[in-house]
């Protein structure tokens, strides 16, 4: 029977999750101490602050806080600071932050703790100051995200009268320097606090956080997954995998996006924290990543995995993504989206769009896509960019600059690198978002990034590869789907028959499988056995070495694998 799992949840290691703020306040040492309360802009501080007064005020102790977002330099200071150069008046991107959080203070204070209780500093970047105990207060990114569409948002150190947040700020400016300041803090945090609940955090103290951590780095692990509304969405996740169904749509499922995703810790839905799968890979990059994927990326984690639920919805935008030399000048990503997809679910009459026609006009194309774009007038794509029937488990592989979209009715695997946040529009349909706005396109960029050497015939010959066998078993065949030079993964497709084994080992290597056909396969590994099911996804870490594969129910199983070779 095919169980997806929506929460997977993996125990803490030598200690337990605490609830409530009187947990916590109670490990604090008797005396003045000075407590950094560190965390993302997007917190409720001033009911982080109510709780640990309430909790200290029971012990017959009194706190003194002090907000360091007072201390922000002025926001126009912090708009020239963080300005891009590359992108002066982008309306959608901006070159990625490369400083730190210390760059949006003029001046730190010094704080110094009366002499009967704790003084409290909080807010982003306390642990910058003098103090005893550290507490990092999180809340998964997906909450400020949601936020800032809201409009009730606001950006890192952005003041109440400068207007409401933006997720073109959230995404390029907030959250690199975010994650580079609990990079380098992550070390010394005394404990870790997950406030999706204010009034009742969960919470893990730092030794505990840090030996669960260990143990992850050298087993195998899924990441929350996350599911998302768009204007083109379909409802195969919700049908079929049971996710939000009282949404609109299930559009984006991120199965494991490495800027994004969250790993949960603990017994069960009422005792678990969240903390951002980013702080195992920078915590433990050589057991995940490999020593020679680590020395390439260093603590980044180089591959994703999501859906493209379109069953029932619209076609995605044709658009591309930014070339090598691109990526890093003008974005500031060291590596730019190569991406693949992999039809979960599609027919031979329906249609993935994918790289340029053999006469096509690229400048009837560019003027069209203007047209389009500026004064509301259709185009026909399928002039200028060519169609393949989207046949179930066909992979297409997408290398940057090269046009491409999932037409309506299919559920696309996407297998690629991590940057996520760069579909540069030629066209979307004239479509309009849920406010009734057209939604934002990227002519130029998307014809500066254009590869026309991917025309006609080239196209299906590199790009709609058939598969190759590398590898065969009693009951269980490897095959390489899609690889090219320019492209630094490579994506696999293993079929493991019924009652089968498959042996393999990570060889110094991480892998990412998911179910892609069949109930699953139970992985074995010198840490016990894990699960994997219909449409999940999983990641081997290198240090794990050598696993097995099992599989369940009658029909074969099929995963898709993918690694750096």
């Amino acid at each position: 029977m095919r169980t997806y799992e929506a929460n997977p949840r993996y125990a803490a290691v030598g200690g337990t999750v605490d609830q409530g703020w009187p947990t916590a306040v109670a490990s604090l040492p008797a005396g003045p101490v000075v407590l950094a309360l560190d965390g993302p802009a997007g917190v409720d501080w001033a009911a982080a602050i109510d709780g640990i007064r309430s909790a200290a005020s029971a012990r017959g102790r009194a706190i003194e806080p002090l907000d360091l977002r007072t201390c922000f330099a002025s926001w126009e200071r912090i708009l020239a600071r963080t300005a891009s150069a590359e992108l002066p008046d982008d309306p959608d991107f901006a070159t990625l932050a490369d400083g730190t959080l210390a760059d949006l203070f003029d001046e730190l204070p010094d704080p110094r703790p009366a002499d009967d209780g704790p003084l409290v500093v909080y807010g982003p970047g306390a642990a910058l100051v003098r103090h005893d105990v550290l507490w990092y207060v999180d809340l998964p990114k997906r909450h400020a995200e949601a936020a800032i569409n809201a409009g009730t948002g606001r950006n890192l150190a952005q003041p109440e009268e400068a207007g409401p947040g933006t997720t073109k700020r959230l995404f390029y400016i907030d959250w690199p320097l975010l994650d580079r300041h609990r990079e380098a803090i992550a070390g010394r945090i005394d404990r870790w606090i997950d406030v999706q609940d204010p009034r009742r955090p969960a919470s893990l103290s730092g030794d505990t956080l840090r030996r669960t951590l260990a143990a992850l780095a050298r087993r195998p692990f899924r990441t929350r997954p996350t599911f998302n509304t768009t204007s083109w969405g379909g409802d195969w996740a919700q049908r079929e995998l049971g996710f939000n169904p009282e949404a609109p749509n299930t559009a984006l499922g991120y199965e494991l996006i490495a800027p994004e995703s969250g790993l949960l810790l603990g017994d069960g839905p009422e005792r678990q924290v969240e903390i951002p799968f980013q702080l195992l890979v920078e915590s433990h990059p050589a057991e995940i990543l490999g020593q020679e994927t680590r020395r390439r990326f260093g603590t980044s984690f180089p591959i994703r995995f999501d859906y493209l639920d379109t069953v029932n919805g619209g076609s995605l935008s044709v658009h591309c993504h930014p070339q090598s030399d691109y990526m890093s000048r003008v974005f500031g990503w060291p590596y730019t989206q190569h991406e693949t997809y992999y039809m979960m679910i599609g027919a031979r009459d329906q249609k993935v769009f994918l790289g340029l026609r053999g006469d096509v006009d690229v400048e009837r194309f560019h003027r069209q896509a203007r047209d389009a774009h500026h004064h509301g007038i259709p185009m026909d794509i399928e002039e200028h960019v060519q169609v393949f029937p989207a046949t179930p488990h066909q992979l297409f592989c997408i290398p940057a600059g090269t046009p491409h979209g999932s037409g309506k009715g299919n559920v696309v695997l996407e297998v690629s690198a991590t940057p996520y946040l760069y579909s540069l529009r030629f066209y979307d349909w004239l479509r309009r978002d849920s406010a009734n706005r057209q939604r934002p396109v990227h002519v130029e960029h998307a014809f500066r990034n254009l590869n026309t050497n991917r025309v006609g015939d080239a196209v299906a010959r590199d790009l709609v590869q058939a598969p190759r066998v590398l590898g065969k078993g009693d009951g269980w065949t490897e095959e390489i789907l899609g690889a090219l030079p320019e492209m630094f993964f490579e994506v696999r497709r293993l079929t493991v028959d019924p009652g089968a084994r498959l042996a393999t080992s990570t060889q110094g290597r991480f892998h990412v499988l998911n179910v892609v056909d069949g109930e699953g396969v139970v992985v074995t590994t010198g840490s016990g056995d894990h699960r994997l099911s219909y449409a999940e996804t999983l990641v081997i870490p290198a240090a794990v070495g050598d696993y097995t594969l099992h599989s369940l129910g009658t029909p074969p199983v099929r995963l898709v694998k993918a690694l750096v070779p």
